[in-house]
């Protein structure tokens, strides 16, 4: 469970980002950066079953920054206003599909999949989709993913990727950017003793969905 303070903190960034206030509270950041790792620490074993990888990867690893790159955005503003952590099997930064869990008041949720791959990769997941679109649709279809995650969520192409007709009964699947899902969750979920088994059963329920996603990775990468 995470200390209620660490959900305050992130409010409080919320009001005030600037350097000014955060370097004022940064032994506040502190805090709640290590509650959030511990949080990470214990889910990490939770989620090991699944990820078999996670077992040499040291919590701390998984955190992303809070430290924002403003080098080509509009939004200059510099921290992120939430906590997060990824968990694959090669990392962090590895296009992997895996499991992502973003901690923000008003904003947190699990999330399940692959985040916008490109070149090979997203061929390569295409091809996959197309040649095993009936276990796909076993798997999203399947009672303890839907109640948990529904269906696949985000941004999609106009048109088919090229090498696809419209007669493809996988079409509106193929034009997904991402292949994700997402379950929201309250703020006082963490704050719950069993949070963390809690979202590692959630997780179970997605897992054949990130194994078919790496599987059709894998299987022409290279």
């Amino acid at each position: 469970m995470l200390q209620p303070e660490t959900l305050s903190f992130l409010t409080q960034l919320a009001a005030n980002n600037n350097r000014e206030w955060f370097d004022a509270h940064r032994a506040a950041y502190d805090t709640a950066r290590t509650d959030f790792e511990g949080f990470i620490s214990h889910l990490k074993r939770a989620l090991a079953p699944l990820v078999p990888e996670l077992e040499t990867q040291p919590a701390k690893s998984l955190l992303f920054r809070i430290y924002r790159d403003i080098r080509f955005s509009k939004d200059k503003t510099p921290y992120k206003t939430h906590f997060s952590a990824y968990f694959s099997r090669a990392g962090k930064k590895a296009v992997d599909a895996g499991y992502y869990l973003h901690v923000a008041p008003g904003n947190a949720h699990l999330s399940v999949g692959m985040w916008e791959p490109q070149g090979a990769v997203l061929k390569a997941v295409r091809q996959e989709i197309d040649y095993s679109l009936e276990e796909l649709q076993g798997i999203l279809e399947a009672p303890g993913f839907r109640k948990n995650f529904g269906e696949l969520q985000g941004e999609k192409r106009r048109t088919l990727p090229q090498g696809y007709s419209a007669d493809n009964p996988a079409a509106e699947i193929l034009k997904y950017k991402s292949f994700l899902v997402s379950h929201p969750l309250p703020n006082d979920f963490f704050m719950r003793k069993d949070a963390v088994r809690k979202l590692a059963a959630m997780a179970s329920t997605a897992a054949p969905f990130v194994a078919f996603l790496n599987r059709g990775m894998d299987g022409t990468q290279g």
